[in-house]
């Protein structure tokens, strides 16, 4: 892509046909999910047992036309977190507001967000086996102070790369200072497979991976991520950004160069595509 075609929302409303940037269609459309008090206190209890809990949710959304975006992107040399720039990806995070505000209080989402295209023909695989924040995102009583929400696009398969986490309670160095020493017992590895729209989600403690996809597997795995905080203590990166407005056009550019740039370590990235990251991250 050209550096005025980054720049350009038509540019990229013409590459995916059918999906928005700005206007309210997609925030009318969308499904929230609300859950009970009781169902509140259920979400809270696993993540303080288990770290992280699953669960299944209809949004509403054409789920195959944006992992086929995701994949088109990937064709064409475009990260795929670059589809963060059209509404329907932010869309299930907000809708997800209630359930964030029941378990964290106050909140902010933080500039720390994905998108994968795990391609089992190239043999790829997730993110090694890590701890989004440590210790540190946790409370006292156990709680957490941030939480990562990770939704897969398509389905999610022990053959196409699905997430496995270590249980806390099964995981002696969780919320230790020797946490970086990995001493579980491998039977207490806990794989989760997922249909497409699933919703899974940790507290930034646990550790958890993505596994190495096989030949065998029908279709790559395209799933998303973005982080979440309490308001209550100093935000882990900036800028956090309110739950209740939208995100404009020209910020979500900022905000996605941010992402190629803290991750270009991982990913091979277009000298192009780098040089107006920079740019626009000095803008934000």
């Amino acid at each position: 892509m050209k550096a005025e075609e980054i720049r350009n929302r038509e540019a990229w409303l013409a590459r995916a046909p059918g999906l928005h940037i700005g206007g309210d269609a997609v925030s009318k459309a969308i499904r929230a999910f609300r859950p009970s008090n009781s169902q509140t206190v259920d979400l809270d209890g696993r993540l303080r047992d288990d770290g992280y809990f699953q669960l299944a949710h209809d949004f509403g959304l054409d789920l195959a036309m944006m992992a086929d975006t995701a994949r088109r992107f990937s064709v064409a040399g475009i990260p795929p977190v670059f589809c963060f720039v059209f509404d329907e990806f932010w869309a299930p995070f907000h809708a997800l507001d209630a359930m964030y505000g029941g378990l964290l209080g106050p909140y902010g989402l933080l500039p720390d967000f994905w998108l994968w295209n795990v391609d089992p023909a190239k043999g790829e695989a997730g993110w090694k086996p890590h701890r989004d924040r440590g210790r540190v995102a946790l409370r006292g009583d156990g709680g957490p102070v941030s939480l990562t929400t990770w939704i897969p696009l398509s389905d999610a398969t022990t053959l196409n790369s699905c997430m496995y986490v270590v249980p806390a309670h099964a995981d002696p160095t969780y919320g230790t200072p020797r946490e970086d020493e990995y001493r579980f017992e491998l039977p207490a590895i806990r794989a989760l497979p997922a249909k497409a729209g699933e919703i899974l989600v940790w507290n930034q403690a646990v550790l958890h991976w993505g596994s190495r996809s096989s030949r065998h597997a029908t279709e790559s795995r395209i799933s998303m991520a973005f982080e979440f905080q309490a308001n209550d203590s100093k935000p882990f990166n900036a800028p956090m950004l309110p739950p209740d407005k939208p995100v404009p056009f020209d910020l979500r550019l900022g905000l996605i160069a941010k992402q190629v740039l803290q991750y270009r370590h991982m990913y091979k990235v277009d000298p192009q595509i780098e040089r107006v990251a920079a740019e626009l991250v000095g803008q934000l």
